[in-house]
């Protein structure tokens, strides 16, 4: 299947907006709360709302610019402390969701940071009722593996976007709830490594094998 550059990077740009507009929008009311309140108490709640509306907007930038973005090239590592800092952050909000962590590095490449993320992003949101979401991340040796499993009484995994994970769906009918999948096919083939997912009615499994090497490095 032949990547449109541009297409791809103008569907992630509308997901990137489609997700900040909440957060933002908060911080608008609040604004316009605060411009019209003249109670002591109420201005206070304003405010806290503001605080929140901004944590909120810093995290998802953070997440985003790491999920999406190149966030310095693709040759260093960053510590896996960092990224699941932001994972706990995204899960927190507003939703009834535990982590559960195995970790076996101290690091990951840019690259398997890129399918990390945005696994999470998929997994988590594939939990609207609540549940679980365990991630482990080991080194082999040759190659980072990535799993990831989502568990809850409903999984809301649309079944394009796994589709769009084996590379199925042509490159004009991605949008941007798909361009994400896309993403992550893209950067595992670079990688010279592959994707898989399988759901059930109660659980959303994702995993990745990102070899070492030469084509990790690309």
């Amino acid at each position: 299947m032949t990547v449109d550059p541009t297409l791809l990077a103008n569907l992630m740009c509308s997901r990137l907006c489609h997700d900040l507009l909440s957060p933002v929008g908060g911080m608008t009311n609040g604004i316009e709360l605060l411009q019209d309140e003249t109670d002591p108490a109420m201005r206070e709640q304003c405010i806290e709302l503001l605080a929140h509306g901004a944590r909120r907007t810093a995290t998802k930038l953070r997440f985003f610019r790491l999920a999406f973005g190149a966030a310095g090239g693709f040759d260093a590592e960053l510590p896996v402390a960092e990224v699941r800092e932001l994972i706990d952050a995204l899960a927190a909000e507003g939703r009834d969701i535990a982590v559960e962590w195995t970790l076996g590095v101290a690091s990951l490449p840019k690259a398997a940071v890129k399918v990390l993320l945005n696994f999470a992003l998929f997994a988590i949101e594939a939990l609207p009722r609540g549940g679980t979401v365990t991630f482990a991340v080991e080194d082999s040796g040759t190659a980072h593996e990535i799993a990831i499993r989502a568990e809850g009484t409903r999984i809301a995994f649309d079944a394009h976007v796994g589709e769009a994970l084996e590379g199925r769906v042509p490159m004009e009918k991605l949008n941007a709830h798909t361009a994400p999948a896309e993403l992550v096919r893209l950067v595992s083939a670079e990688c010279g490594g592959g994707v898989q997912h399988a759901r059930t009615d109660n659980a959303l499994v994702l995993g990745a094998i990102l070899p070492h090497g030469p084509a990790a490095d690309a």
